[in-house]
């Protein structure tokens, strides 16, 4: 029998989907979910979610931290801290306030990055205007000689 109001708390509990394992559905977590298996359908998780080097999440991702060495299909949401490893791929929109992206991970999709605090988060990066040409010369004089 279960003792009331004696336990771990829900976020510090760890969740894992193990290598061979196949979850058909959506993961809902206050703490933090391993991923070394498959899951289709999406994970929610308030702490970090962990995606391993065989793990696949085939759907959308949501949480505080995430850590992809595998493989997503889907929407990636990291509230406060992505890292995209060497090994894996993603395939979907990320957004993130901020990313560590390794030498040979894949990312197929656009990223969207803000942080409220930063001044000028959320106004969109308008693109590069073409240099007039006097301005052309200007650029050209400041530029060093080879």
């Amino acid at each position: 029998m279960a003792r009331e109001g004696v336990g771990t708390p829900p976020e510090a509990v760890i969740s894992i989907i193990g290598p061979g394992m196949k979850v058909v559905g959506d993961c809902l977590t206050d703490g933090t979910v391993r991923v070394e298996g498959t899951v289709e359908g999406s994970v929610k998780a308030g702490k970090a979610v962990v995606v391993g080097k065989q793990g696949a999440v085939i759907g959308d991702v949501q949480t505080q931290d995430a850590v992809i060495s595998g493989r997503v299909s889907g929407t990636l949401v990291a509230e406060s801290r992505l890292e995209l490893q060497a090994t894996c791929q993603i395939d979907g929109d990320v957004r993130t306030r901020r990313m560590q992206l390794e030498e040979g991970a894949i990312l197929n999709g656009t990223v969207h990055m803000s942080e409220s605090k930063r001044a000028g988060a959320g106004r969109p990066v308008t693109p590069a205007q073409p240099i007039e040409a006097r301005d052309r010369k200007a650029v050209e004089a400041a530029a060093p000689s080879h």
